[in-house]
């Protein structure tokens, strides 16, 4: 081996090998981030193996130097305090730009606040490779992976190394933690702007599906519709019929018991559990037909509004600014049974929003919902309290 040997190192290969392994090597940070840290230690949504866990810990610190308890805390405070100024990386808040642009540094930020890390980081490992290698020596590792990335591949190391560091900044930091509450569509609808993102899923691994993980932050699998792609929640799988993982919670997925009459504990359990699939199912089943029955006979100016206004009929309130507030109150104020349809979504959402509840006092008023919905006369509204009183909860895997 000559001088210029060393120029491409170990492993020299064509350009498009180098771009493939890249791929490669990026494919398992983004792997291990979204199954270790995310799904595993910041939501507890599976256990894995000591084994499986450690590996996942040693490349993380390897490949980007963070430290899980920085990252599961500064996870953690943003479901808490998401889309307020206390959160830490919200583009509603901060700005689009500055999430996108900043994102790797508002994370750093977040990670070193020490009341942060106080209040949200219980459950991360405290064992001695963590406390003496991993958390105190965490430019270590990616001083590493540049030596090691520089004796595989040579000069072209250099760049492959430099992917690596720019990986999860770019993706995570910026694309799922900004655009991922900024545009794309949502399945659900709960108290914040998350979205979900495609066609991204082989590069996130899932993560992209952001807002399917707001609505069910604990569950180990991120996709809801069938052509959803989480390929995170494949490898899962693949690691449970391993022995490497246990999944303890999914998504509920409600279903509906037509042998049911009557709202019983069983129909309570499935609402509180499955509220954000209700809500979904009223927007299909009640807002949806009575908005394009009204498009159908409306002029065309009613009917333009109409379909300006028919997002907003289904977008969680606290979302909506005054001025789409003012549009949505305009469009109700010219139709009587988008009003009452609308007024009935949010009698519905205010069920469970009160504090202090209890199970038989929302028991109660979802009979009464269903009794006045099926006094209505509106037919959507009667199919839906029926469909409401069958709701019941499919056998989903819980911790032991």
């Amino acid at each position: 081996m000559n001088v210029f040997d060393y120029l491409y190192g170990l492993f020299p290969m064509p350009w498009w090998g180098y771009v493939l392994v890249t791929l490669g090597l990026t494919h398992v940070t983004i792997a291990s981030v979204t199954i270790y840290l995310h799904r595993h230690q910041a939501h507890r949504g599976l256990d894995l193996h000591p084994a499986a866990a450690h590996f996942f810990r040693f490349w993380l610190w390897l490949t980007t130097g963070m430290i899980t308890a920085q990252w599961v805390a500064v996870h953690r405070k943003h479901h808490a305090k998401c889309e307020t100024p206390d959160d830490p990386h919200s583009p509603q808040v901060l700005g689009i730009r500055q999430v996108m642009l900043r994102g790797s540094e508002i994370y750093r930020e977040a990670a070193t606040d020490p009341e942060t890390l106080a209040n949200y980081a219980h459950g991360t490992p405290r064992d001695w490779l963590e406390r003496n290698i991993y958390s105190r020596h965490n430019i270590l590792g990616v001083t590493l992976l540049a030596l090691i990335d520089l004796a595989c591949f040579g000069v072209v190391g250099i760049t492959i190394w430099a992917v690596q560091m720019l990986w999860i900044p770019v993706w995570a930091a910026g694309m799922v933690n900004g655009l991922g509450h900024y545009l794309g569509y949502r399945n659900f609808e709960p108290a914040d702007a998350s979205t979900n993102l495609v066609p991204w899923g082989v590069l996130i691994g899932g993560e992209e599906l952001h807002n399917n993980h707001h609505a069910f932050p604990s569950s180990a699998k991120l996709s809801n519709k069938r052509w959803e792609l989480d390929i995170g929640w494949a490898y899962i799988r693949l690691m449970e019929m391993a022995g490497l993982a246990r999944v303890k919670r999914v998504a509920p997925m409600p279903a509906i018991d037509r042998a049911k009459t009557d709202v019983d504990m069983d129909t309570v359990a499935a609402v509180v559990r499955a509220r954000v699939h209700v809500m979904a199912l009223y927007a299909r089943e009640v807002i949806g037909p009575t908005i394009r029955a009204e498009i159908s006979r409306a002029d065309e100016s009613y009917r333009h509004f109409l379909k300006r206004a028919r997002r907003l009929m289904v977008r969680e309130e606290s979302l909506i600014s005054e001025r789409n507030q003012a549009r949505l109150q305009k469009a109700l104020s010219r139709s009587e049974q988008l009003a009452l349809v609308y007024q009935y979504r949010q009698r519905l959402q205010d069920l469970w929003r009160q504090s202090g509840v209890t199970r038989e006092a929302l028991r109660d008023g979802l009979r009464e919902w269903c009794r006045q919905a099926e006094a209505s006369g509106v037919s959507t509204l009667q199919n839906f309290a029926q469909h409401l009183r069958g709701f019941t909860l499919v056998q989903q895997p819980t911790a032991a």
